[in-house]
């Protein structure tokens, strides 16, 4: 997808940085990749990049088998842009000095502008807030460099070779908390690396479709039609790519939220009129997922079978060689990269069986969820289905901690939708990223009229997140709380308590599993 577009690479040092960066480079509408640090100095020139973004990371630029980039990269006409640990890590290896000065800075800085003129900073005024989070810091610049900005703490806080296009921040730009972060962006960017802002999510369908209609060529295609967003807009991206030529196959897993396989049923058979094939598969689900309670074997369990049904169906259409599946760029980077650890399998990604018959189309692969939401808009889907919060591929049974059973599947859905109603009554479903039930199972005793009961809780997860790489524990209104809690117990039968999760992503996840 990447060739016809201006590409700034960002290479990642194993924190969730990168990520933030690459996404703050895209709404500049600049494509920007992800690339891990053990990437040579050659094999990233020879992408052709605009320019090279070296992230923040977690280790001290000293500590051992710290990560770190091939120097190989400095003064090849390719502009370099550290922030934080890549700032640091720059600096030590063109001659400069970097210590632990006992002094570290964490959240909101005030940063001073030096004499000396900055591309990347012109016309910010002499003290700007900035976000820092760092132990280490730079204390002296290497040859050719000038300073630019100081704070109390640090004599280095940026760092420009404006004859070699090398640059440096120890704050973090790519953070809202850093006042004119974007702005900083944006003239790297285009200032200093000359990039075109040609990545908008029109040239992006443009481009994707291309790319589907060579791969697919004439042949028929499977799309793996979950229910939720993903899958969703990459069905409507096949679909304008090949047109009938596209299959969709909708596996009732017994495990979807309430109303989904209706609304799914109505957006691809009435709006784009696409073949439809809706495989209720609930008996088989349950029966492999009987005695299960380790959630990563439910993952691979519902990945195998669910990649085991699209080849029946594909089994009964001999020219079907290839399935689509939603897979975004965050269930890449989490299922494991070389700098990023496998956090969970996605079924889409780490859970497929290897010896798996169909060959992959992901027409989503290198998007993020806002990016995926607005070309979902742009392709004519309805809002409801488009802002949908984002729903784990295995269903409801990722949201039950210990085995999956109908009657507690059925407890969960129903509760579910309680939540789901009661957010949304409240108007506050955009600003959310998931809100959801979530059913431990496990019983305990309570008091319901003048009887004894012993039942399961019921745990309400709301988040606010901007990409699901990190999120906040939402501070839902406490009369929220209370709607939601009462009508969960007055109306789903087998429910004696209701708590909420306070816990943030890290240390925790959005999913409870």
């Amino acid at each position: 997808m990447a060739r016809s577009f201006d590409t700034v690479l960002v290479v990642d040092f194993g924190a969730q940085y990168a990520q933030l960066i690459a996404r703050r480079v895209r709404e500049a509408h600049v494509y920007s990749e992800i690339v891990p640090a053990s990437t040579s100095a050659e094999e990233m020139l020879a992408r052709s990049p605009k320019g090279i973004i070296l992230s923040g990371g977690p280790k001290s630029v000293y500590a051992d088998n710290a990560p770190e980039v091939d120097a190989g990269i400095y003064g090849r006409g390719v502009p370099v842009l550290g922030i934080c640990y890549g700032a640091q890590l720059l600096t030590r290896q063109l001659g400069g000095q970097v210590a632990r000065t006992g002094t570290g800075e964490y959240g909101r800085t005030a940063l001073r502008r030096l004499g000396h003129s900055s591309e990347l900073m012109a016309g910010w005024q002499g003290t700007e807030t900035v976000w820092m989070s760092h132990g280490d810091s730079m204390v002296s610049a290497p040859s050719g460099f000038r300073v630019t900005a100081a704070t109390e703490a640090v004599p280095v806080a940026a760092l420009e070779d404006g004859e070699r296009r090398i640059y440096g921040v120890q704050f973090h730009p790519e953070v809202v908390h850093t006042a004119r972060g974007q702005e900083l962006l944006k003239r790297f960017l285009f200032e200093v690396c000359d990039c075109l802002p040609t990545w908008t999510h029109t040239s992006v369908i443009e481009t994707s479709v291309e790319a589907v209609r060579r791969q697919v060529g004439s042949e028929r295609v499977l799309c793996a039609l979950s229910g939720g967003v993903d899958s969703a807009v990459a069905a409507a991206l096949v679909h304008k790519a090949v047109g009938n030529q596209l299959t969709c196959v909708f596996v009732d897993t017994g495990l979807m939220r309430a109303g989904e396989g209706e609304q799914v049923e109505s957006a691809f058979l009435r709006q784009f009129h696409v073949d439809l094939v809706h495989v209720k598969a609930e008996q088989r689900f349950f029966a492999a997922l009987e005695g299960v309670t380790d959630p990563e074997q439910k993952r691979k369990i519902i990945g195998e079978l669910f990649i085991r049904i699209f080849e029946e169906v594909a089994g009964e259409r001999s020219d079907v060689r290839q399935l689509v599946q939603g897979t975004l760029y965050p269930d890449v980077i989490e299922s494991g990269t070389e700098a990023a650890a496998t956090i969970k399998s996605h079924h889409n990604v780490g859970g497929l069986p290897e010896e798996m018959d169909l060959e992959l189309v992901e027409p989503l692969r290198l998007l993020f969820k806002d990016e995926v939401r607005a070309v979902g808009v742009e392709l004519g889907l309805s809002e409801d289905l488009v802002w949908r919060q984002p729903f784990p591929g295995p269903g409801l049974a990722v949201r039950i901690v210990g085995e999956v059973t109908r009657e507690r599947v059925e407890i969960l859905r129903r509760a579910d939708e309680i939540v789901l109603e009661e957010v949304r009554e409240a108007g506050l479903e955009r600003e959310l990223w998931q809100y959801f039930a979530v059913l431990p199972a496990i019983r305990s005793v309570g008091v319901m009229g003048d009887e004894r009961t012993y039942a399961y809780p019921i745990v309400i997860r709301a988040v606010t997140s901007e990409d699901a790489m990190t999120a906040d524990w939402a501070r839902l209104p406490y009369e929220l709380l209370e709607r939601i809690s009462t009508r969960i117990i007055g109306e789903v039968e087998g429910v004696n308590r209701v708590t909420y999760d306070v816990t943030s992503k890290p240390p925790g996840t959005i999913e409870w599993e």
